[in-house]
């Protein structure tokens, strides 16, 4: 047995999370915890761990899928029969009397399970395993020991591992047991709203009694938030029935008399002096914590502290000013947690200062809101891309509480920044930025191969130098704002003229040097030469089927009737594009090239969906659709007032956009093309680090940033133990949804579409390629994995460059993530699919199979089945 006065935090191992927590709390100044001692997990793998059944059964539930209700209902059934089934040795008897002799053994206690993995920084687990109140006498405490080592197997807490990813065989039980206090009031204390997040702001829940009523859901408590050592808000509950002791042990729902029933639990002094100790112990472990308390008398006890894991953590800064920060990810339509490295490079290849949160990028914006010229710039520029985030900002400034109205003449803030001038309408531009881009490239890969050592990280940070030249060239600045300048200008004069909405949608279908949709279009010739080999198809239906991973299948091939011209076009197509895959602005992310079994799914669908040439006529169709349009458009203009000059301007603006818009694509591919140069070095480097015995393995370099990753080479040195932090705390911020803007408080600023021309029902979202088009809605998400059929309309997260070639085998598209301009948007245009994007939760509101009716036009969607 262990007392409090013994625990400590890094004790988990031994008495689990929440007694490490009471431990931990135990020894804060001013914090009143109720006494008591932890039974170690050393008892209970002595005794439970010696049951031989159980073993068996454990190997059995590691192999059950989390969806799988039936089989973890009736396994953990069993189990937990077994488990309170056990006889405790007499000794371990003899230890816990001693410990209850110590402490009064007449009086009565809580008996609370204590998990090793349960209230963690990363995951609390809470209410996952059982705890029981007002248990008295040696007997009933030992029965209660047992049913908590048992409900380390309820059907509720085996689920909750299976899907955060812990091993049920590793996971052991302590059990707390601590004198009971019996309280005139209970509750809850959140350190942070736990709605909006915000740091500052503190609330209170209280009811009578004990906390089970409120955990329970059986009464509605009074709630009290604080901020700035002041109460703010007030909702006092009625109050109807609180949880009491009984007198015989355990505990009984009363009812609470009708005069109190509306009166406050706690006074506004109370709350006042209760957040003032949360706010120590939120210092004590260093983040915001979900604290139970309990007050009897005038004294409040803590009976419970844990971290609150669904808050998504903010930028570390030095100061104290204001920070708002933008989502880079939703800028990118890449939302997912990035690897130290993988931000690193991100941050070198940037003009712009970027802060890291939960294994995302962000912008501080809080210096162009300074003034109203910044507020009008940005706001217009984000507003254009994504209406949520300007809604939000919109939000943030109307409040005037955290960014304040400056003048003008604020030297401190950034200034506006004058538009790119357009540049001639000539095809020759983009045709020689591309040239330039490719010869660099292509000097890049001559150069690297022969490098190591220090002096491949030496050129690789030059090297991006040179990426940052060709990226952010003012010349092909120009060259996209010229493009997406003139579908603007098209978009609003059609609209005003003629009444056509989003006009430049069909205007910049099949346009030339779009690198990303020749990408998809290019997939459909390579399934044009496997199709006629019926022994490659099967082969490769067997590689997606079996979950091969890796390109080993490729030369296996050889050997097949068709298979060598099957694989010379594979490698020939990733040859141009393998360097492309999900998330590939992180630089640690798997190529297409290193797996490209990735694209099996998407060929085989091409295969199956398509006749031969499809990739041909997709592109001349959608040329031909253009011309109509265009055709039609002047038509219309010239019958107007003013009709011939409006014509040659519209006409001009025409072949504006459709010189410039496919090159808003091929940034990003020369980017992603020297970072799959980088990583092949790189990766070849941490094999010389393997073999020294320096690194455990090659990915290991992904948990160091570029700079560490540098001295790293330099000293054939590494620190395991950061290694070892970053991949868990990667693997938690994976669990974490980054927000759009976030502030320095952290609080969570949400958007919302404000209209009222959709439908009673419909989801909002960003129109961003006109047309209207009803279907299947499949719910992707994993490209690897999609099956796709004709008329389908894709629903996903978000869509990068990579998931072009899903593209052209569908009807539509609805995504969660993305604006106007960017990559899915851009390609649903080329291709004609009605898209509309930024439709919150759509991958959980949209259920797979569903028949929806997507409105490009007015952006909206619609669930008809």
């Amino acid at each position: 047995m262990t007392a409090f006065q013994q625990i400590g935090s890094t004790d988990v191992a031994e008495v689990g999370g929440k007694g490490a927590h009471l431990g931990e709390l135990s020894r804060v100044d001013g914090v009143r915890v109720p006494d008591g001692f932890c039974v170690t997990t050393e008892a209970f793998q002595r005794v439970v761990g010696e049951v031989p059944s159980i073993g068996a059964q454990l190997d059995l539930l590691s192999r059950v899928t989390p969806d799988d209700h039936a089989a973890i209902r009736a396994l953990s059934a069993d189990i937990r029969r077994v488990v309170e089934g056990v006889t405790v040795p007499g000794d371990l008897v003899a230890a816990i009397g001693g410990a209850l002799a110590r402490l009064g053994e007449g009086d009565s206690y809580a008996v609370r399970s204590s998990a090793t993995a349960e209230d963690l920084p990363t995951a609390s687990f809470a209410g996952q395993q059982d705890s029981y109140l007002n248990v008295v006498g040696l007997e009933e405490i030992l029965l209660h020991v047992r049913r908590c080592w048992a409900s380390l197997f309820t059907e509720r807490a085996v689920t909750y591992r299976c899907r955060n990813g812990y091993d049920h065989r590793k996971v052991r039980m302590a059990v707390v047991v601590q004198r009971m206090v019996f309280p005139d009031a209970a509750g809850i204390l959140f350190t942070a709203d736990p709605v909006t997040s915000n740091r500052k702001i503190a609330t209170v829940e209280a009811g009578w009694g004990l906390g089970e009523a409120l955990v329970s859901g059986l009464v509605a408590g009074d709630v009290y938030t604080v901020r700035d050592d002041q109460v703010v808000g007030t909702a006092i509950a009625t109050k109807p029935r609180s949880v009491q002791a009984s007198p015989g042990g355990g505990t009984e729902d009363a009812a609470i008399e009708p005069g109190r029933q509306t009166q406050p639990a706690l006074t506004e002094e109370q709350v006042l002096r209760l957040v003032r100790l949360g706010r120590r112990i939120e210092a004590h472990f260093g983040r915001p914590q979900d604290i139970e308390w309990c007050l009897a008398g005038d004294d409040f006890h803590i009976v419970q502290s844990r971290a609150i894991t669904t808050l998504f953590p903010v930028p570390e800064t030095d100061d104290q000013e204001n920070h708002v920060y933008v989502s880079v990810g939703h800028q990118q339509m890449m939302t997912d947690a990035m690897k130290p490295l993988g931000l690193s490079v991100w941050q070198l290849t940037t003009p712009r200062p970027m802060h890291e949160a939960g294994g995302r990028l962000f912008v501080d914006v809080a210096p162009i809101l300074a003034t109203p010229a910044g507020r009008a710039m940005l706001i217009g520029t984000l507003g254009k891309s994504d209406p949520l985030i300007r809604d939000a900002l919109q939000s943030l400034l109307d409040r005037g509480d955290f960014i304040p109205s400056i003048s003008e003449e604020n030297p401190g803030a950034a200034p506006a920044g004058a538009p790119a001038a357009p540049i001639e309408t000539d095809p020759a531009v983009v045709t020689e930025l591309i040239r330039d881009s490719e010869a660099s490239v292509a000097t890049l890969r001559r150069e690297i191969q022969a490098l190591s050592g220090p002096a491949l990280l030496d050129f690789i940070l030059a090297d991006i130098a040179e990426l940052k030249r060709i990226l952010f060239s003012p010349r092909s600045h120009q060259a996209i704002m010229t493009g997406m300048e003139a579908a603007w200008w098209l978009n609003d004069h059609l609209e005003t003229w003629l009444g056509e909405k989003n006009a430049a949608d069909v205007l910049t279908q099949s346009v030339a040097h779009n690198v990303t949709s020749e990408m998809g279009l290019a997939l459909l010739d390579v399934a044009d030469v496997i199709r006629p080999h019926a022994d490659v198809v099967a082969f490769l239906h067997r590689v997606v089927d079996e979950g091969r991973e890796g390109d080993g299948f490729l030369d296996e091939l050889a050997g097949l009737t068709g298979g060598r011209e099957a694989r010379d076009a594979i490698r020939g197509y990733l040859d141009e594009y393998g360097m492309r895959c999900a998330g590939e602005i992180d630089i640690t992310r798997t190529r297409w090239s290193e797996n490209p079994a990735t694209l099996m799914p998407t060929i085989l669908g091409n295969i199956k969906n398509f006749e031969p040439g499809a990739g041909e006529r997709r592109f001349e169709q959608g040329r031909e659709e253009s011309r109509r349009k265009e055709q039609e458009l002047l038509t219309r203009l010239r019958a107007l007032p003013d009709g011939e000059q409006k014509a040659e301007e519209t006409k001009r603006m025409i072949d504006r956009v459709r010189t410039f818009a496919g090159y808003r694509e091929y940034p990003k591919y020369g980017m992603v093309s020297r970072y799959f140069a980088y990583k092949q070095a790189l990766l070849r480097e941490a094999d010389r680090l393997v073999r020294s015995g320096t690194l455990r393995e090659k990915e290991d370099i992904f948990f160091l940033r570029f700079q560490e990753l540098q001295e790293v080479v330099r000293t054939n040195k590494v620190d395991a133990e950061l290694v070892r932090e970053r991949r868990e705390a990667f693997r938690t911020y994976e669990a974490l949804t980054p927000p759009r803007i976030l502030t320095s408080d952290g609080e969570v600023v949400t958007g919302r579409y404000r209209r009222d021309d959709a439908p009673p029902g419909a989801l909002p979202g960003l129109p961003v390629s006109a047309g209207t088009v009803e279907g299947r809605a499949r719910v992707v998400t994993d490209m690897a994995r999609a099956d796709l059929e004709p008329g389908d309309i894709l629903v996903t997260a978000y869509t990068d460059p990579s998931w072009t070639p899903l593209f052209v085998g569908v009807a539509g598209l609805v995504t969660e993530v993305g604006g106007l301009m960017t990559h899915g948007a851009v390609i649903a245009r080329e291709y004609g699919l009605p898209a509309v994007v930024g439709v919150e939760q759509a991958t959980r509101l949209i259920r797979d199979g569903q028949r929806i009716r997507v409105h490009g036009t007015e952006g909206y969607v619609e669930i008809l089945a």
